[in-house]
């Protein structure tokens, strides 16, 4: 009786049509599992729920976001005494958040009521939504160890959502950019647009290029935010034209748009950890507020000119070394990196002149922080 009772706690029973809310946790978790060294049957025992459970939760039929938070605490605590690393444990915790808002949009959630709109996201949950969009891992889950024990069977690489539950994902993300016009779901409707870049469907280039401009927003910050938006789908689209006018005609040169600029990256890659419910933060926060070398590393790992964003990277890595000198003064990875990868970049006949000025003036501000 109390394994029956265990097992209605944690099996995630759910609705039917919600068994595709765990996609992502579940693959999560199997991950976890298999870092461990454990077997479904072996890590079931150490969390006292059955086997069958186990294999509900990594297949999605069982989804993970519908245990009890409690519940769903206490199995955190006892991965954590078994071994599992932080950094897949924080994983697991943006893959549930990841399935909710996954499952938000494929159901008929009012696009009022979406939880994609309720706050500003960051890189760390991005890239885990949209691991089954796209196929690339997050950051935590790359370049692990082979799982200790050998899998049963053929084993996807990541999650996987059904075609028609993809379909239905991008054809939302439409359906909110078209309907969420008023000004108060503008947030929605930005990182909408957002996800919306990641559908490889052949007019999904000629369907952005409809929509990333008609929504002539008023104030200030609004329109700043819609540039970058376009810039930054165009150039996952691998249109750079867009970004270079982005950092022409609203970074450069403009202190406002270059402190905004700096705040939202801080932001994106967890410089600043705290949730934000609304963009305003990004002209409100002072740049003493972070500190800069997580920023630094993640600016210098994008510098690759094939990347869509490097002219952006080294731009604002520019901006960031112009108020943060002493960044060079300190030895971290990102800071060595740079050196090592500088003299080659600028040998490279590819540069725009504005990132050929700008990666001259870091190479002196290197030569300074030497001297």
């Amino acid at each position: 009786m109390a394994r029956q009772q265990q097992e209605t706690l944690t099996g995630g029973q759910g609705r039917a049509s919600r068994v595709r809310g765990g996609a992502i946790s579940g693959y999560t978790f199997r991950v976890i599992r298999e870092q461990l060294g454990h077997s479904q049957e072996s890590i079931a025992e150490e969390l006292r729920v059955s086997t069958d459970t186990i294999a509900g939760w990594e297949s999605g039929r069982r989804a993970l976001t519908s245990v009890p938070v409690g519940q769903m605490l206490i199995h955190r605590h006892r991965l954590m005494r078994l071994g599992a690393s932080p950094a897949l444990l924080l994983a697991l915790e943006r893959a549930l958040e990841a399935d909710v808002l996954l499952t938000g949009a494929l159901d008929d959630v009012p696009h009022e009521a979406s939880p994609l709109g309720a706050w500003v996201m960051q890189r760390d949950l991005v890239e885990v939504l949209t691991w089954p969009l796209n196929g690339v891992a997050p950051a935590p889950l790359r370049a692990l160890p082979a799982p200790r024990r050998a899998r049963r069977g053929p084993v996807p690489d990541g999650p996987e959502l059904a075609p028609g539950d993809r379909a239905r994902f991008f054809s939302r993300m439409r359906e909110t950019v078209d309907q969420a016009r008023d000004p108060g779901l503008f947030l929605l409707r930005r990182q909408a647009l957002y996800l919306a870049g990641y559908d490889d469907a052949p007019d999904t280039t000629d369907w952005l290029a409809a929509h990333q401009d008609d929504a002539r927003p008023a104030d200030w910050l609004t329109r700043w935010l819609t540039a970058r938006s376009v810039a930054a789908v165009a150039a996952r689209q691998g249109d750079r034209d867009r970004m270079d006018h982005f950092i022409d005609t609203t970074l450069d040169g403009d202190d406002a748009g270059e402190a905004a600029n700096l705040a939202y990256w801080a932001y994106w890659i967890g410089e600043t950890p705290h949730p934000q419910l609304s963009d305003d933060f990004i002209t409100s926060t002072p740049p003493g507020a972070w500190g800069g070398p997580k920023l630094l590393d993640h600016l210098v790992r994008g510098l690759t000119p094939e990347h869509g964003f490097f002219d952006l990277n080294v731009h604002s890595l520019w901006a960031l070394l112009a108020i943060r000198p002493a960044l060079l003064r300190t030895p971290t990875e990102g800071g060595r990196a740079l050196r090592q990868r500088l003299p080659v970049m600028l040998d490279s006949r590819e540069l725009s002149r504005r990132a050929r000025r700008e990666l001259e003036g870091i190479r002196y501000a290197i030569r300074l922080a030497e001297a």
